[in-house]
């Protein structure tokens, strides 16, 4: 076929984008809309389009959140990474059933405990007892147990239809990304110290400017270092998802693995002494 004459048999995947971005474009320009839409309004033109409203109703509740998820500005941000990490996915079950199961695995799995209750949503914080510390620094089970290093994650989990729920995750790191930096101004800090302690007393330049840039050099790589962490929790939040999607974990604890917090414990420490 000539290459001026468009194929109208069969539509590509980009083709089929932009004809749905445009449609779209079109029904909003021939409704006056003024500054925005309520949400009611909004599933409304969603109904009048055809797009199912399970899917309009994820998609609005994914740009609630939008704010969190986008890249923040700043020196700290690219130094040290995100102060938030967040996961979602829409995944079987009903509202009460997935938030009962979420929250038993974030306090029987995570080793986390309920800080703050709302209608909506529901915060854990790390546990701070000794069994707690006890199978952290075990890593009984052969997890890391990495939730447990944020400061709250929150969790929300929303109805999009009869069987379907969106589950939003979000991990709280101000305390990590706090630490980091404080760390890195610390070495930062010293070299510069140094340097003008050496300038001070008259060493050569060139060499008593060797302090201030090792520090700058050590502190940047020590705020850098965090970048990774940040990568590790978000795989651990998406875990958490895995594991509710897939129906791994229950609200009577029936999806785990059969033995007992004491039981694994017990052999953790025989493993770890060898007998």
């Amino acid at each position: 076929m000539n290459d001026l004459v468009p194929d109208t048999s069969r539509i590509d995947r980009a083709a089929l984008e932009r004809i749905i971005k445009r449609a779209a474009e079109l029904q909003t320009v021939e409704r006056d809309i003024g500054e925005g839409l309520t949400e009611q309004e909004l599933l409304q033109l969603g109904q009048d389009v055809g797009i199912p409203g399970r899917y309009l109703q994820q998609a609005l509740l994914e740009e609630q959140s939008r704010a969190v998820i986008l890249a923040e500005p700043g020196l700290a941000a690219w130094l040290a990474g995100p102060r938030y990490v967040v996961a979602q996915r829409s995944v079987p079950g009903s509202v009460d059933g997935v938030r009962a199961a979420l929250n038993h695995w974030m306090t029987e799995g995570e080793l986390l405990t309920v800080r703050r209750r709302f209608p909506d949503r529901t915060s854990w914080e790390p546990r701070r007892d000794m069994m707690a510390s006890l199978k952290r620094g075990l890593e009984v089970g052969g997890r890391p147990y990495r939730l447990a290093r944020a400061r709250e994650i929150i969790g929300q989990v929303s109805r999009l239809d009869d069987t379907t729920c969106l589950v939003q995750l979000l991990a709280d790191l101000s305390n990590t990304r706090r630490g980091h930096l404080g760390g890195a101004a610390t070495l930062a800090g010293s070299g510069a110290v140094a340097t003008t302690i050496g300038i001070t007393l008259g060493v050569m330049l060139p060499i008593a400017l060797l302090p201030a840039g090792i520090g700058l050099v050590a502190g940047a790589a020590l705020a850098r270092r965090r970048i990774g962490h940040v990568e590790q929790l978000q795989v651990s939040l998406e875990q958490v998802l895995d594991r509710l999607e897939h129906g791994e974990v229950r609200p009577d604890g029936s999806g785990g693995r059969g033995l007992g917090t004491f039981e694994r414990l017990a052999r953790e420490i025989r493993r770890s002494l060898g007998t």
